[in-house]
């Protein structure tokens, strides 16, 4: 049983607005295929910009970004607020998402289930943390505040994993789906998480998605990853640099048969091709999103 974070008349929902990235695929934009995408305004539905490089009051990064909002949906996806961490969220950062959320109006706000800061350090990766009651309170706790300092209703992030602490006592899909019912916010399926972290853990990622709560998702990423092979079997390492794998992408058709088109994020952020790789991949998700909308076998694109 899950221990609830705090009883329900403690915890109120806030009606926050409603807003949706179209159910289509996007890509991560990078700056450097900005004049490609100028030229063949490719047909997307959104675009995805990581919020901390655009933290800065001007340059070529927000003109960028402005002429990319005028034809494309925004997503904004957070890297930094350590919303997993045991200490105080970082108010000054806060205020930094607000005012880009207040400039650029994004249909989509999201974060991980992370932790990525001790005291002042801020580490360059995203790290898990034990699924506790304990740790259930602190996370509903920082989501209430990053949705109340926001004023949007943001999407969290499953993580990728590469270690299970012994002190978890409940399991990953139950935990974020207790966050979901006890904050409103809505979840993020990173579909190549899934595979990474059930190879990793020798898990079924099947039987994982069988108890993710699907209904809670607002968006989907899809990416690569890379494999080491160990004396115990292999070791797959969420990289961002190379193309989504045929498992992933069985994974992801058979997560659309359940729930009809959602807006689906190529990832590609290490060893960045040149953009028509980019957007094959994209218009691979696309095809299975058109083919869920008109009925058909989504496993046969």
């Amino acid at each position: 049983m899950i221990q609830t974070p705090m009883p329900a008349a403690a915890r109120p929902t806030k009606a926050l607005p409603a807003k949706a990235l179209p159910a289509a695929a996007g890509l991560g934009f990078k700056p450097e295929h900005f004049e490609a995408i100028a030229a063949s305004r490719p047909a997307l539905g959104f675009f995805e910009v990581h919020a901390e490089n655009y933290m800065g009051a001007g340059g070529p990064p927000h003109r960028m970004l402005e002429a990319l909002r005028r034809d494309y949906a925004l997503s904004l996806h957070g890297v930094g607020l350590s919303i997993g961490g045991p200490g105080r969220l970082d108010r000054d950062h806060l205020m930094r998402l607000r005012a880009l959320i207040d400039r650029y109006q994004p249909e989509s706000f999201s974060e991980h289930l992370a932790w990525s800061s001790h005291g002042e350090a801020y580490l360059n990766d995203l790290l898990p943390l034990p699924y506790t009651p304990e740790t259930l309170r602190l996370v509903c706790d920082h989501i209430d505040e990053v949705q109340e300092v926001l004023g949007v209703r943001m999407l969290l992030e499953n993580p990728s994993t590469y270690v299970i602490f012994e002190q978890s006592s409940i399991a990953e899909t139950d935990f974020l789906a207790e966050i979901a019912r006890a904050t409103g916010c809505g979840l993020l399926l990173d579909v190549n998480n899934v595979f990474v972290s059930c190879t990793n853990h020798r898990a079924d990622p099947r039987a994982y998605l069988a108890d993710f709560p699907l209904a809670r998702v607002g968006e989907i990423h899809l990416g690569g990853h890379a494999e080491e092979e160990l004396p115990s079997g292999p070791l797959l390492i969420d990289a961002h640099g190379s193309p989504v794998a045929d498992p992933v992408w069985a994974l992801y058709a058979e997560v659309i048969g359940r729930t009809g088109a959602l807006p689906t994020l190529i990832e590609w952020d290490n060893d960045v091709p040149e953009f028509p790789v980019l957007l094959a991949e994209a218009e691979r998700a696309g095809r299975v999103l058109t083919a869920a909308r008109e009925g058909a076998d989504v496993r046969a694109c």
